[in-house]
């Protein structure tokens, strides 16, 4: 039984964290106690293969929780700067791979974590942007560059300007989101390849990453991408990883990574 008033819940096995926001009755929005779970969370989520992250209940999180809000008055910055920000910036740059698993709303700062995350999977029936327009405030969480680099500059502006949330089929086309199940079907398929992932070269999976944010923030021209490749090459090089990977394709049989 769930602690009454945990509002993050982490289970682990295999390799995978799994990494539950519980506070379904108000759709899993988010204050800062429950910020400061995820945090947590994350911390014991260190030396997974793999972290899934989900939300229980009606959906993945409505965003930030607004019943204290007060917005004639509030610091909009700093609140942004001390409390999601951090979050959202640790998410993108874990040492592991991450897999947010969304159904239902995913609004604001949910939107931004799901998007944080390296792989996004959806239900049929999710709802799935920011409806910012529709209370005068900008898009945050990182909205900007995941709209940006996920749907290109056209698309990512229509969305902000009309505030239109889309459902998983239209997330999917568009490429926000990896793929679509039926939200029976999601957990079950997206644990399949979390699974999947964590038996293999994860070690390797991180460079790859580190890699991806590099070209996302510096904007590397090609011979510099070849130049990083080759210097991670030869930092996996000699590594168990690499040399089981080898002797297995050399030996015709399957290869058994550790992450290592």
């Amino acid at each position: 039984m769930t602690p009454e008033n945990v509002t993050i819940r982490i289970e682990t096995a295999d390799g995978v964290a799994e990494i539950v926001l519980d506070r379904p009755e108000v759709l899993n929005s988010l204050d800062e106690a429950m910020v400061d779970e995820f945090h947590r969370a994350l911390d014991q989520a260190h030396g997974a293969r793999v972290v899934l992250i989900r939300g229980e209940g009606r959906g993945f999180s409505a965003g930030r929780d607004l019943s204290n809000a007060e917005p004639l008055s509030e610091d909009a910055a700093a609140i942004l700067r001390e409390v999601f920000n951090p979050l959202i910036e640790r998410l993108a740059l874990f040492p592991a791979p991450t897999v947010a698993a969304v159904h239902g709303p995913c609004l604001g700062v949910g939107f931004g974590i799901a998007m944080a995350c390296d792989l996004v999977y959806c239900a049929a029936k999710t709802r799935i942007g920011s409806p910012f327009a529709n209370i005068g405030a900008v898009l945050d969480s990182g909205g900007h560059a995941a709209l940006l680099h996920r749907v290109g500059p056209h698309r990512a502006l229509e969305l902000i300007y009309t505030g239109r949330l889309l459902d998983g089929v239209e997330a999917a086309a568009m490429g926000l989101v990896n793929a679509v199940f039926t939200g029976d079907e999601l957990l079950g398929e997206v644990r399949a390849i979390v699974a999947k992932i964590a038996t293999g070269p994860t070690g390797t999976f991180i460079r790859s990453k580190r890699l991806i944010r590099r070209l996302l923030d510096e904007q590397l021209p090609l011979d510099a991408v070849l130049e990083a490749e080759a210097v991670e090459q030869g930092a996996v090089a000699g590594t168990s990883d690499y040399v089981e990977g080898m002797t297995a394709f050399l030996e015709k049989r399957s290869p058994n990574f550790t992450g290592r």
